[in-house]
């Protein structure tokens, strides 16, 4: 290993890595936040319980059928073969001249939309029926039902998931490369066009790539701790409860 030459290459090519590093960091963030929002859609709306007949039935099955087809499709191919069908696709079948960003926007969420689908309602499942049962006796619908009561706990169990999805996302946005959109992976084959340093220039990749993905860890993992709490809280309330027999002795002056 070289170190003065990968040096050599990062400071003369530094603002490519950078433009590549937010381009990367921006489609990895819209695409995790808008594909989370697509989860907790889906999740909700397969969690409605299923009337035993009527229009509703019908309708909640038709939903479910294709919510279930959508989901089966994007968790089971890969996410380049996934943007190379929509970009080129979207232009020769439909007509449809996609921008390159927003293509790759596009694609990223809807891609963990299907992942964070499965996650949320894990989550949902794994709340305690007796919750449910709870709001169903005090009138609340399922709407409301998921609003105040599920989804603030879900959210928080599902955070470490939803930081992996995003860690990953981070990684496979190399992937949109294919369709050039220019992210770290796309800029650093550029580099290497006009430096013919593979091992070089790549490893400048690699660290660039390690410091987002541990950064954005780290940054979860303390936003993970925020939300619990502290952990050597005081109790206000219920006090005298706890309170032992031999100190309320001493109070009393025995």
């Amino acid at each position: 290993m070289n170190l003065e030459r990968i040096l050599d290459i990062f400071m003369s090519y530094w603002p490519m890595f950078l433009r590549g590093a937010w381009a990367t960091l921006y489609i990895s963030i819209i695409g995790t936040v808008i594909g989370t929002v697509i989860g907790l859609l889906i999740g909700v709306i397969r969690t409605i319980p299923v009337p035993e007949r009527g229009i509703k039935k019908i309708v909640l099955k038709i939903v479910n059928i294709i919510l279930s087809v959508y989901i089966a499709i994007f968790r089971g191919t890969p996410m380049i073969v996934q943007a190379v069908l929509i970009f080129y696709g979207s232009a020769e079948a439909l007509n449809i001249s996609m921008n390159k960003t927003i293509a790759a926007i596009f694609i990223v969420s809807i891609n963990t939309g299907a992942y964070m689908s499965e996650i949320v309602r894990g989550g949902i499942i794994s709340i305690d029926k007796g919750q449910f049962e709870a709001a169903q006796a005090i009138g609340m619908n399922h709407i409301k039902t998921m609003r105040y009561i599920v989804l603030p706990q879900v959210i928080r169990n599902i955070l470490p998931a939803t930081g992996n999805e995003f860690v990953i996302n981070i990684k496979d946005t190399s992937v949109l490369n294919v369709i050039s959109v220019t992210e770290l992976f796309f800029m650093s084959k550029s580099v290497v066009s006009n430096t013919f340093r593979y091992y070089d220039t790549f490893f400048i990749t690699c660290i660039i790539y390690f410091v987002m993905t541990y950064s954005v860890t780290k940054l979860l993992r303390y936003a993970e701790k925020k939300l619990d709490g502290p952990d050597n809280y005081i109790l206000l309330g219920n006090q005298m409860q706890v309170e032992k027999p031999e100190d309320k002795a001493k109070k009393a002056g025995r």
